[in-house]
């Protein structure tokens, strides 16, 4: 099993790379997903997240996360072709957590990100999730 540290990630590329390696027959897990940043401005991240919290309706979907680990999971899910065979064998093999401190993880790229981002852990906060 492979462990991502998920600190400081962008989560397109982190979920990219991690549906490719899911595709390929890995189980990975990520830690540290409410730490996992989205780039852009934070009100249009903000505005889109509810947005599609509250499309629908609450009796009969679609039904959107608001804990981060489960937000990330998400994301990553849109990138496998979850609706076949293959692609639900690959899901079953990533677990995402969070609050761990990542010390046996592999550390992804630290780079600073030089535009304006929001961490995953404050969109679920603003959707209702209490840490």
């Amino acid at each position: 099993m492979k462990t991502i540290d998920g600190m400081n990630s962008i989560m397109g590329r982190l979920a990219s790379t991690t549906a490719k390696q899911l595709l390929k027959g890995e189980k990975i897990h990520i830690v540290n997903a409410e730490k996992v940043i989205i780039t852009g401005d934070r009100d249009q991240i903000m505005n889109d997240y509810l947005e599609r919290r509250r499309r629908g309706s609450p009796h009969h979907g679609p039904f959107f996360p608001t804990r981060p680990e489960a937000i990330v999971r998400r994301c990553i899910r849109s990138m496998l072709p979850y609706k076949s065979n293959r692609g639900r064998a690959a899901f079953k093999n990533l677990t995402v957590s969070t609050g761990h401190d990542g010390s046996s993880a592999e550390k992804t790229a630290q780079k600073t990100v030089k535009t304006s981002y929001v961490t995953v852990g404050d969109v679920a906060e603003t959707l209702g999730w209490k840490r």
